[in-house]
């Protein structure tokens, strides 16, 4: 196991409860409750800044974006936005997604989850020159990460770009301690990571890496990975 969340809560031995893959209504509480303290703790987001201004530079004008797991918006919403760009920002935090229409009233925001978010389904958003997922997928069981890539996939239009983070860790829905709350996180070592990225079709053009030490006691450093894709087939 690499550095990273994986402080692992002394009253769990990380395994995943059953009945629990389809509900992360626990985690969006707990995100709820965080509220703009998120980004009180993670305030130097340097690689999440860096990897939208990939994305700026790379998409043409007025191109849409999809914020999967946008949180408060901030920065990578408002950085979008004040680049030219229709932004759709989603995340299942009902307090996240409240924060985010104040702070970047440019965008427009959703309360959804990615299993909501299929193509020509109920929540249809339509297709986007350009998806980010910021530390979101790490919220979801190992299980259920190849599927949200693929519904990622099947929400860009041909040829279009798929930027991620993901903390470098190997562990699947461990319970952690995290800003005084409990929620569940997986991660990959880097290798592992690019493979199933590659696996759900996308082709990874540029990898970076930061370590990350948060400005809370209780969330250890973490060393963060970004991956800048494009949609193949």
């Amino acid at each position: 196991m690499s550095r990273g969340f994986i402080e692992v809560d002394d009253e769990s031995d990380g395994t995943v409860p059953e009945g629990i893959w389809r509900d992360r209504e626990g985690q969006a509480e707990a995100f709820d409750a965080i509220g703009d303290r998120y980004d009180e703790a993670f305030p130097y987001k340097k690689g999440q800044l860096a990897a939208a201004e990939w994305l700026i530079g790379a998409l043409p004008a007025g191109g849409r974006v999809l914020d999967l797991g946008c949180g408060t918006g901030l920065p990578t919403a408002r950085q979008l936005v004040e680049a030219g760009f229709e932004v759709v920002g989603v995340d299942l935090s009902r307090g996240m997604v409240e924060l985010a229409r104040e702070y970047v009233p440019g965008a427009t925001f959703h309360r959804l989850d990615i299993a909501d978010l299929e193509p020509d389904g109920p929540h249809d958003l339509g297709r986007f020159d350009a998806v980010v997922a910021f530390f979101s997928l790490l919220m979801l069981p190992r299980a259920e990460i190849p599927g949200a890539l693929r519904t990622v996939h099947d929400l860009l239009v041909p040829g279009g770009l798929f930027t991620l983070s993901m903390v470098e860790a190997d562990v699947d829905y461990f319970r952690i301690p995290f800003l005084g709350h409990a929620i569940r996180v997986s991660g990959y070592l880097r290798d592992d990571l690019r493979k199933v990225i590659e696996d759900a079709r996308f082709e990874v053009v540029e990898e970076s890496s930061y370590t990350y030490a948060p400005a809370v006691s209780d969330v250890p450093p973490e060393e963060q990975l970004f991956l800048h894709c494009t949609r193949r087939g």
